[in-house]
């Protein structure tokens, strides 16, 4: 009996796409990919002898144990999906089927090579990559800074929370969305199994989720257990996980306390209005500086929302200090550098604006790094945030 097709749902989104992944190079996605498409060309010996190479190297990778498994029962008879030959949970099941599905859109999608996330408007000098991590795609970007200017480099797939994302309470197993950077490196001797090769915590809750009363902690880049080469697309309890030779390739782009790492449900791609839009807030920021340095308090106060915080402030009890701290001065310098600006997910008109700040006054010195928080009011911006970075 010839054997029959295999994976209908991968099928059809090939034919919908209506076009074939770019050559594949050696990657293990990449060869799995490669057996897929076998498949979809009824060349069940190409995709086995593919599926078992794959094995060879990751012998962990539950996806590949799968589809070995339909393509050995598919000589004796019909399979009509994946893992229909696996004697394994439902629930299991489901959740490679997702990841075969997740891993294929993956690389029928080429857009994240060829455009730049508009959450990238400005990446200061010392920020050599940004993370961009599309949830929708199972996929974390890399790009790398070149002139100021964001380039891809690569992107991996990824694991997020069990329950999706918009985190909002410790334990709600959900990945938050939003600008964070990464704050420090964990070794693979001082984590548990399950993290795998090593982890790079995040600043989450940041400066924002606090604001909007978004508890919980612990989210973080990190590797898989040893008996895992990798898993579904929702099946961590918030975390962005990879696999375990994944984690090691992207660990040399990240800087700890400089590498932003931007959460999103998806990816918007910049277009000629940002770089409109970008330098509109530059001038702002500039504009806020010149007058704080002339000691024009009014005008200086002019530039924060009237929901603006810091700390326990708001913004009349900041106005108030800047009005008496200010009093007392003569002459005010303040300077700026290696200034960045990330739009934010879901939120167009917010923008996290990192700079350090250097300062000097009649009876005061200092160099901080700051972080600001920018929202558009109309058609002004407005700091709505202000603090140490």
């Amino acid at each position: 009996m010839p054997a029959q097709p295999l994976l209908p749902f991968l099928l059809l989104s090939l034919l919908v796409s209506g076009a074939r992944a770019e050559p594949v190079s050696a990657s293990s996605e990449a060869q799995l990919v490669k057996s897929l498409q076998a498949i979809n060309d009824n060349h069940l010996d190409v995709a086995l002898n593919e599926v078992d190479s794959l094995l060879r190297v990751n012998p962990n990778f539950k996806l590949a144990q799968l589809v070995k498994g339909d393509l050995l029962m598919a000589h004796a008879g019909a399979i009509d999906d994946i893992g229909s030959a696996a004697n394994a949970r439902p629930d299991e099941i489901k959740g490679l089927r997702d990841e075969a599905r997740a891993r294929m859109q993956r690389v029928m999608s080429q857009s994240g090579e060829k455009l730049v996330p508009r959450f990238l408007w400005q990446m200061d000098a010392q920020q050599k990559y940004a993370l961009v991590v599309d949830t929708s795609r199972a996929t974390l970007f890399v790009y790398e800074n070149v002139n100021g200017e964001p380039r891809y480099v690569t992107d991996f797939y990824v694991t997020i929370g069990k329950l999706g994302t918009e985190k909002l309470s410790s334990g709600d197993q959900r990945t938050p969305i939003g600008v964070y950077f990464v704050k420090a490196e964990l070794p693979k001797n001082k984590l548990a199994d399950i993290y795998g090769d090593g982890a790079f915590p995040l600043n989450y809750p940041n400066e924002w989720d606090r604001k909007n009363g978004h508890t919980g902690e612990g989210i973080w880049l990190h590797g898989t257990p040893r008996d895992t080469y990798s898993r579904p697309p929702r099946a961590s309890n918030g975390c962005v996980a990879l696999a375990n030779d994944d984690l090691n390739r992207l660990a040399p782009y990240l800087q700890v306390g400089i590498t932003p790492v931007i959460i999103a449900n998806h990816i918007d791609w910049s277009t000629a209005q940002d770089l409109g839009e970008r330098n509109q807030l530059a001038q702002a920021v500039e504009q806020w500086r010149k007058d704080w340095a002339s000691l024009d308090t009014n005008g200086y106060l002019k530039h924060y929302s009237r929901d603006f915080t810091s700390g326990n402030m708001n913004f009349a009890a900041w106005a108030r200090q800047k009005q008496q701290v200010n009093s007392a001065k003569s002459w005010v310098k303040v300077s700026l550098s290696n200034i960045s600006m990330f739009t934010y997910p879901e939120q167009p008109d917010l923008v996290v604006v990192d700079f350090l700040q250097d300062y000097s006054s009649s009876n005061l010195s200092n160099r901080m790094k700051k972080r600001q928080y920018w929202i558009k009011q109309g058609s002004s911006w407005k700091i709505i945030y202000e603090g140490a970075a």
